[in-house]
């Protein structure tokens, strides 16, 4: 597969992350009152960072992942969500998902370019 391919795979897969993570969150912030709930996240970050190690074949193999948090509760009821701090990992979460439709935006504007010649 050729770089540029491979490079695309993987913004792809971050956008998958990113997209995935915005459904966890919600999730979790529905169930932020759920006795014995606990809290889910995604996992893809370091796993891709590894990866770019062994080269942009291996970067975009990489998935996210959802795992669970079995952080010490935060609630009595052994509930580990605590809002403020999904509600600011939304936030963080959706400033990254734009950031990754800018580059993808990009990267089109220079496909389209190349194939009109540079007009």
């Amino acid at each position: 597969m050729r770089t540029d391919a491979l490079a695309f795979q993987v913004i792809q897969n971050a956008l998958s992350a990113a997209r995935l993570r915005q459904e966890v969150y919600a999730n979790n912030i529905a169930n932020a009152e759920t006795p014995g709930y606990k809290r889910l996240d995604v996992s893809f970050e370091t796993a891709l960072q590894s990866a770019l190690a062994g080269g942009l074949t291996q970067a975009a193999s990489v998935v996210p992942q959802v795992v669970q948090s079995t952080s010490t509760s935060v609630d009595n009821n052994g509930n580990n969500v605590d809002m403020d701090a999904e509600m600011a990992d939304l936030a963080a979460n959706q400033i990254r998902y734009n950031a990754l439709v800018q580059v993808l935006q990009q990267d089109f504007t220079r496909l389209r370019t190349a194939i009109n010649g540079g007009a």
